[in-house]
């Protein structure tokens, strides 16, 4: 059991799953599609992720015009291990001190471990053989694997999800969180488990949850720039990233696939791609990969494409007013509600029809007042952006490189995007 401080849980907190008084039992995000840290559930309306430090500060200096296109940065938690009554260990949060010696503190980022997500933990505490069956199951992400897992039975989507492999096709199997959510979670519990031995602290950042207002989360998640490696890379890291960029749409468009969920209303399940399918794609792949995620599996979202196209120049305007700025491995979100609420309206007003047993000329007219509201519904739209820690402009932490103008990296990736959304709308009137 870690040694922690016995304190209330900040108003942050407050809704959120408590152990006795002490701290808020961080659950799983089932809604993470893509990215290297991992997000957790601390409540309805607030995630939390691993602190790496340049985030952090980038997250308390951001210009004001530009947080209307990011998550709201909400503090600080300290985060431990916490053993429970069964046996499970479990991932809790406490109002953070200042005193208090915590990991990742002023560690520069490219000095740490790779954290790859965390999340509320899978599996039984213990060692020997359980310990080995733990670590051997950890690159598996089978049902089978996870289903006597406590944290992933008790916290999970009424939603299944659904991968799609490369080829398209759909995978037989229905899991009850994001894939990508899974497999980040099990490396980084596996990963701050090795290092902590249950007496660690760490910090974690507390930012809003993007899609909690939405029922039915459509996310994707989007790798911006034509550049991903910060100033601070080494050589061999920034070789790495240049070459994922020139094998990818990122050279060619300034943004990539990272990784996408979408409802399906014709099957009731989530359908899942990763960072993986983006990297492979050419640019009329980028293209296909839009419309498969503005489709609900019975017709094209063209209802989205204004609203979308509205953010995105938005943000471009903001971004191109912000001089010296660099965004280097940020991501961009975009997510829409799975829930129409135009095929809602309609069923409800058909069924309303057939029950008052109307004729059939006044089934016409609720035709056309149902087209009417089709036009004139604007669904809900949000962007997003995300992962700031390579992120840079002139002034902050005496950083050396200081660069001209706005990150036209980025603005190419915009343009990209609001160009090809503009073709398939006009396409698709």
């Amino acid at each position: 059991m870690c040694v922690c401080q016995t304190m209330e849980v900040g108003k942050h907190g407050k809704n959120a799953t408590h152990t006795g008084s002490r701290g808020v039992l961080l659950e799983p995000f089932i809604h993470q599609v893509g990215g290297h840290s991992s997000m957790m559930r601390y409540d309805d309306h607030t995630v939390c992720k691993p602190l790496i430090t340049r985030e952090q500060r980038f997250y308390e200096s951001l210009p004001p015009e530009m947080k209307e296109f990011t998550p709201e940065y909400k503090g600080v938690v300290s985060v431990c291990f916490e053993g429970d009554s069964d046996g499970y260990i479990n991932l809790v949060a406490y109002p953070y001190v200042e005193s208090e010696t915590l990991e990742q503190d002023d560690t520069p980022e490219r000095d740490q471990p790779r954290r790859k997500h965390s999340r509320r933990s899978l599996n039984k505490s213990g060692s020997g053989s359980e310990h080995k069956e733990e670590k051997a199951g950890l690159t598996s992400e089978t049902s089978e694997s996870i289903q006597d897992t406590k944290s992933l039975k008790s916290f999970h989507s009424d939603v299944p999800f659904q991968m799609l492999d490369g080829n398209s096709s759909v995978s037989s199997e229905k899991i009850s969180f994001n894939p990508w959510s899974l497999r980040c979670h099990k490396q980084q519990l596996s990963l701050m488990r090795s290092e902590s031995k249950e007496r660690k602290l760490y910090k974690f950042l507390l930012l809003e949850n993007v899609v909690h207002h939405f029922k039915l989360p459509c996310v994707l998640d989007l790798k911006m720039g034509t550049r991903q490696h910060g100033d601070d890379a080494s050589e061999e890291k920034a070789a790495r990233q240049m070459k994922k960029c020139a094998q990818s749409t990122s050279a060619t468009l300034g943004v990539r696939v990272c990784g996408m969920q979408v409802y399906q209303l014709n099957t009731g399940h989530y359908l899942c791609r990763n960072k993986y399918y983006g990297r492979g794609l050419s640019i009329e792949g980028f293209r296909s990969a839009l419309c498969q995620y503005l489709h609900n599996g019975i017709e094209l979202r063209k209802d989205l494409f204004d609203p979308i196209l509205s953010k995105l120049q938005s943000l471009k305007a903001v971004l191109e007013r912000q001089a010296s700025y660099r965004f280097y491995s940020s991501s961009l979100l975009i997510i829409y509600d799975g829930k129409d609420t135009r095929c809602e309206t309609y069923l409800e007003r058909k069924a309303e029809v057939r029950l008052k047993q109307v004729d059939l000329s006044l089934a016409d007219n609720l035709q056309d007042v149902s087209n009417t509201e089709s036009v004139s519904f604007q669904p809900k739209v949000d962007v997003r952006m995300i992962d700031f820690a390579h992120s840079t402009f002139k002034g902050f932490r005496d950083d050396p490189t200081v660069h001209d103008g706005p990150d036209m990296g980025y603005v190419f990736g915009l343009e990209s995007l609001i160009n090809i959304i503009g073709q398939m709308r006009d396409e698709n009137q």
